[in-house]
């Protein structure tokens, strides 16, 4: 269905148009209600037209060699999606999905000429967003060559995790032992021989036994939370080990290809070489 001039006026791609251009453009424009978890396209699908989000919110991911699912970006209100795939005339190379309840507007290239001729200027916007994904795109090539597994489970740590953490690490340590071995010895003596008669904790030492089964307990609530993080942690890095593997795999499999280029680059040369040598010791003949 045609879209509401009124809309265009808060798109920044349309702020440069007068009334009348809008109206005009409002015509051909058209405007699409999506559902969320829609999806709008998938990469491999022909484009011939560019989205502008009016209202909700839509997300642009590709799948990587691995099958891992790679964020491009979330096109929210007044964000333009498909210019790339419309103006070279090829594939979708991204697949969007509304997150939410979604109206995007509509521009297939006879409407782009439209807009470029009423205000060239608008050209400007289009390549301001294209120049966007391409930073974007830097930056997931930068992060994403290879991940550290430590950097990336320390953003999801809390509070009583890196307390676990610290906590499982010290009950296994030897001064835990050496600081329990002192702490036994003394509590053990003053109750025994040197308070005697008036021990605060005598023979069977009750309140020290609960003491240290109350400190197990909590120990062992905190050495199993952080075992916990250890399973993630290990997750995430056969993860990383696998999507290495596959870079690995793809570079080999690129080399071969250079080797067996170089080798059929030799034997074509080497056949010219030999042919130039047949026809030199004919002629001398």
């Amino acid at each position: 269905m045609p879209c509401d001039p009124s809309f265009l006026a808060n798109i920044t791609m349309f702020e440069l148009l007068n009334e009348d251009d809008r109206i005009a453009l409002a015509k051909v424009v058209d405007e699409l209600s999506l559902p969320a978890d829609h999806t709008l396209f998938q990469a491999g699908d022909p484009g011939d037209s560019l989205f502008i989000v009016r209202v909700g919110e839509i997300e642009l991911f590709i799948k990587d060699t691995a099958g891992q699912k790679i964020v491009l970006t979330r096109a929210e209100q007044g964000d333009m999606f498909g210019e790339l795939a419309m103006l070279d005339t090829g594939p979708r190379t991204a697949t969007a999905v509304a997150l939410i309840d979604t109206e995007v507007l509509v521009l297939d290239r006879d409407d782009l000429i439209l807009l470029f001729q009423r205000k060239p200027e608008a050209a400007l916007h289009m390549l301001a967003a294209l120049s966007g994904l391409t930073r974007k795109a830097d930056e997931l090539l930068r992060t994403r060559v290879s991940r550290n597994v430590n950097e990336e489970m320390e953003e999801h740590y809390n509070l009583l995790q890196r307390i676990a953490d610290w906590l499982a690490w010290f009950s296994g340590s030897m001064p835990f032992l050496l600081s329990h071995t002192f702490w036994f010895i003394i509590w053990i003596s003053l109750n025994t021989v040197i308070l005697g008669a008036n021990a605060f904790d005598p023979f069977p030492f009750g309140l020290l036994t609960m003491i240290v089964s109350l400190e197990a307990i909590f120990l062992a609530c905190f050495v199993l939370i952080s075992q916990n993080r250890q399973a993630e942690k290990d997750k995430v890095r056969s993860d990383i080990e696998y999507e290495v593997n596959i870079k690995a795999e793809l570079e080999v499999a690129h080399l071969h290809e250079k080797t067996d280029r170089l080798y059929e680059n030799m034997m074509a040369r080497f056949g010219k070489l030999e042919k130039s040598l047949a026809e030199l010791n004919l002629n001398k003949a």
